[in-house]
């Protein structure tokens, strides 16, 4: 068991009120559905690993990345994260598998009818009350 608590970046896309989520694969989360996003890593700002970590697993080049929450999540397994989630622009593109050993696949949902189960730490934010912003980003 790790005694460490890890810092994750979760970031959320809506485009045409439907919000990019991927099924993961691996042992964190496995067959979970996820916002793209990863590990904070040091001297990073929270944006900069936004723009890094959806460039690196779905090719798509986000903007404006803003912070809107944060969850506390304590996994079944022993790994515990906070993670904090940002809302960012992304208008045109098309999410590919770019790392094929952690996702299966990318798909945009609608708000109201997302896939199940979804991540912790989704699971969380969702808990906590965060509205999707839906007017700005379409």
């Amino acid at each position: 068991m790790e005694k460490t608590v890890r810092v994750g970046v979760g970031v959320i896309l809506v485009r045409d009120n439907k919000i990019l989520l991927g099924e993961r694969i691996g042992s964190h989360g496995e067959n979970t559905w996820a916002t793209p996003g990863g590990h904070l890593e040091l001297g990073e700002s929270v944006e900069e690993c936004a723009v890094r970590e959806v460039l690196e697993e779905t090719g798509l080049k986000i903007s404006n990345p803003t912070k809107v929450g944060f969850t506390n999540d304590i996994f079944k397994e022993g790994k515990h994260y906070i993670t904090l989630f940002v809302q960012a622009q992304c208008q045109t593109g098309e999410a590919s598998i770019m790392e094929p050993n952690k996702c299966k696949s990318w798909q945009w949902f609608p708000l109201d009818q997302l896939p199940k189960p979804l991540f912790l730490s989704m699971q969380n934010l969702l808990q906590d009350g965060l509205e999707f912003n839906t007017n700005s980003l379409n």
